[in-house]
């Protein structure tokens, strides 16, 4: 089949399909990935394995634009209006249900490197699926206003255990000889160089976009250096997620035309997000499901443990309001977009144990997007941010 009649079947699947999960009030991901199955090699057989090989690039490019916007988060005078409490409590609610999840993998006997990529991936959250409660409900207190910034710097958490387990684990599955140098210093080299990249980037773009100054030109810039971004990760064995992110973050703090070129992309990329979860929904191998089966069970219990528990003990320490230590854990359940993103990755970076590892994730994205929403909403509605009759009429959609 065409490569290209293929992925115009996809994408009107993978449309099809939001019309449908709307009637539910579920996230378009969800669409996506259920699109995705139906039109992969074990359904409708559309888009094949070697096609979803060869489209590699454009879930390489995704990854790039969402890492993109996740660095565009973090604006300086935003960090300091906020205050320490919600720094705190994401790195307590990421790091404990990331060692949470490595633990109990490594627990059950499975790989190191698989431990450590999925403990990685456990620490990210979909704020979609939980902005799109808050608004439908209009939510409002202190868990909501604490929920927020939390959500947001979730992700970027994720992208730096990501980038450090997983230079960790390439240097065990490779077979290398364990030393400081391979452990330590190798991934702190990816690490530093990879933000350094990133802010040197950025600060090129912006001293080009000086000189461009139409809509267009200005797009064609930022698309521009994405690519090159990822390219050059790619080529230097740099962290394309940090990169990008980096670029974003140095954008946003740097220069004025970064809100206007986040508004732009945020047109421009709905059609290539679309296509990454319909790939990465095409892209889980179903003949490993039944090997997976506790593996699965274990990652998505331990995850959503951690989360809860990391989330009151550093709700505790910073001696929050007590609805936010009970329920704020409860809302950062939903796992989607990075997560997707990074255990795509280990597709190519832990060939071994990618399959697995893409298994795990993808089930348990959809367990977390379907029970996701309804925890989030008793534990908005027990700490009385939710009133009776405060839901709009319309189901509220949900980004990526």
């Amino acid at each position: 089949m065409n490569i290209l009649f293929a992925l115009a079947i996809a994408m009107a699947v993978g449309m099809a399909m939001t019309r449908l999960i709307k009637l539910i009030h579920l996230p378009n991901v969800t669409a996506y990935l259920i699109a995705g199955l139906l039109v992969g090699p074990y359904v409708l057989k559309v888009l094949t394995p070697e096609m979803n090989s060869k489209l590699s690039i454009i879930s390489d490019v995704a990854l790039g634009f969402i890492a993109y916007s996740i660095g565009s988060e973090f604006k300086f005078s935003y960090i300091k209006e906020i205050g320490a409490k919600p720094m705190v409590i994401t790195a307590f609610e990421g790091c404990v249900a990331s060692l949470l999840v490595f633990l109990t993998l490594l627990a059950l006997g499975q790989p190191l490197p698989m431990c450590l990529a999925l403990g990685a991936i456990a620490a990210a959250t979909a704020p979609a699926a939980t902005l799109m409660v808050v608004r439908q409900y209009k939510a409002n207190g202190p868990v909501t206003r604490m929920l927020l910034p939390v959500v947001a710097m979730d992700d970027a958490l994720g992208l730096m255990l990501y980038a450090i387990m997983m230079a960790i684990a390439r240097t065990l599955d490779s077979g290398a000889a364990l030393s400081v140098m391979t452990l330590l210093v190798k991934p702190l080299i990816e690490i530093v160089g990879s933000l350094a990249m990133g802010v040197l980037i950025g600060t090129v773009m912006v001293f080009c976009l000086r000189f461009f100054h139409s809509r267009g030109n200005k797009l064609t810039m930022t698309i521009l250096i994405v690519f090159l971004a990822v390219g050059l990760s790619t080529m230097l064995d740099l962290s394309s997620l940090l990169v990008c992110m980096m670029i974003g973050a140095t954008m946003i703090n740097v220069s004025n035309d970064s809100p206007a070129l986040l508004e732009q992309c945020d047109r421009f990329t709905p059609p290539l997000f679309l296509l990454f979860f319909v790939l990465s929904g095409a892209s889980l191998d179903l003949s490993v499901l039944p090997t997976v089966g506790v593996v699965g069970i274990a990652y998505v219990l331990s995850r959503a443990i951690g989360k809860s528990l990391g989330a009151t003990i550093g709700a505790a320490i910073e001696k929050c309001d007590k609805n936010i230590i009970r329920y704020l854990g409860m809302t950062l359940i939903p796992q989607a977009g990075v997560a997707i993103g990074m255990a795509r990755m280990c597709l190519t970076d832990l060939p071994a144990y990618g399959p697995t590892i893409n298994a795990v994730v993808l089930a348990g994205t959809l367990i977390y997007e379907l029970s996701g929403p309804v925890i989030t909403k008793i534990a908005l509605t027990k700490a009385g941010e939710i009133k009776e009759g405060g839901a709009k009429p319309a189901a509220v959609t949900a980004a990526k």
